[in-house]
């Protein structure tokens, strides 16, 4: 129960997972603000759907406007399918996708098949940010790992599970992470790790969920297979989203995986089945040979964008350090040190762009492995919604934010 009182309620009987959830909700940018915090997808690499949405209202429209299947349009799952199997994951069928109202959704679907409150999951060493608060919501403890140049340290993982089974603890229920391009930090996992990996899953007897939206954003180099290639045990979860691929509106990921965890899955759904019109545009695009043209627009695209922001902060910021990711959206930004990178964030914000700052993404700070540094030590800032004339004129401002809280570092200390 609350009680409303114009603009102020009183809290009387949140449920636990929602008692710690800021009430203030997001605060508005700034009008003119250059936004550098959010993944959103270039508006020019957008692509025109209009003649797959005249055949999806018109020839399929008995199918489009009704309820859809719950595991998905049987053609869209047969469709990615193909694709994973293309991607190296042999003997993948559409009974072993499942298709969701985006990554996150099946994210939080997993989450309601596997987790009890009071069970471990491991993360890196930072991770996904918006995933946080949907662990969070089913009252896990996390086991972070560090994060390191070539991936999650799976070595350091094996020594923790071991030490933990020692002292009679609980195995953690699934190990999560973003093995290419990862949110945030940009690395890929190498292939040793990846199987190591894999193999601790095995040993262990604990699910993996491989959380792959970047992996076709791919500007230089060779892809890695895939943890879901080089499963043979049904332990890998794959989340896949057409949301950085083609357009994040649609709204529209899978969940690749054994079919009867998929048949139970399914039973967790509270929609109608996922949106049968925009499944159906998926679909025509794909049938219609456009889909492999368009990754390459969106490599071209985007690998234009971070060259241009990573030699912004080369000439305008070399005092901060960053890998060159080969792909992927972001730049994970190390900081100089007595740089405060949450005081840095509403600095920039002032000065009318937006980044995200680094602590956001660490899921508990009163266990953060001493190797991943101080949470506030990073940035992260995305290059992929701006334009590269934006991207300039972001870093300047940016440059703007660390020129003054430099010059009050000194006249503090003078």
């Amino acid at each position: 129960m609350s009680t409303t009182s114009g603009s102020s309620t009183e809290t009387k009987s949140f449920a636990r997972r929602a008692a710690h959830l800021n009430p203030a909700g997001v605060r508005p940018a700034k009008e003119g603000a250059i936004s550098f915090d959010s993944g959103h997808a270039d508006p020019h690499v957008l692509p025109d759907l209009t003649e797959e949405a005249k055949a999806a209202l018109s020839v399929h429209r008995s199918e489009t406007l009704q309820y859809a299947p719950r595991p998905g349009l049987p053609g869209l799952r047969t469709w990615i399918a193909a694709y994973m199997n293309d991607d190296g994951v042999s003997g993948i069928s559409a009974e072993n996708i499942l298709v969701v109202n985006g990554a996150k959704h099946g994210l939080e679907l997993v989450c309601r098949l596997l987790l009890d409150e009071g069970d471990s999951i491991v993360v890196t060493s930072p991770t996904y940010f918006t995933a946080i608060p949907i662990f969070k919501s089913f009252g896990v403890s996390f086991i972070q790992i560090p994060q390191g140049a070539d991936g999650l340290d799976a070595d350091e993982l094996a020594r923790v599970l071991e030490s933990n089974q020692r002292e009679g603890r609980r195995l953690p229920k699934f190990i999560y992470d973003v093995p290419d391009f990862h949110n945030p930090t940009g690395v890929t996992m190498s292939r040793e790790r990846r199987e190591a990996l894999i193999a601790l899953a095995r040993k262990h007897g604990i699910f993996i969920v491989e959380d792959s939206p970047y992996r076709k954003v791919r500007f230089e180099g060779s892809s890695q297979p895939s943890l879901k290639s080089l499963d043979n045990s049904g332990l890998v979860l794959t989340l896949g989203t057409f949301s950085k691929l083609l357009a994040p509106g649609l709204r529209i990921g899978w969940i690749a995986g054994p079919q009867d965890i998929l048949n139970r899955i399914v039973q967790l759904k509270s929609d109608g089945g996922s949106c049968p019109l925009t499944q159906r545009l998926i679909v025509n695009f794909g049938n219609a040979g456009r889909f492999n043209a368009h990754i390459q627009k969106v490599q071209d695209v985007y690998r234009t964008h971070r060259d241009r922001m990573l030699d912004a902060f080369r000439r305008d910021i070399p005092e901060f350090s960053t890998a060159v990711p080969h792909g992927g959206y972001y730049l994970w930004l190390t900081l100089p040190k007595n740089v405060d990178g949450d005081a840095l964030a509403e600095l920039a914000e002032r000065e009318g762009v937006t980044v995200l700052a680094g602590s956001k993404f660490f899921a508990d700070h009163s266990t953060i492995p001493a190797r991943s540094g101080s949470p506030k030590s990073y940035i992260r800032v995305a290059y992929s919604h701006a334009t590269p004339e934006q991207i300039d004129e972001g870093v300047k401002r940016l440059d703007r934010a660390f020129r003054s809280m430099q010059s009050h570092a000194v006249k503090a200390n003078s």
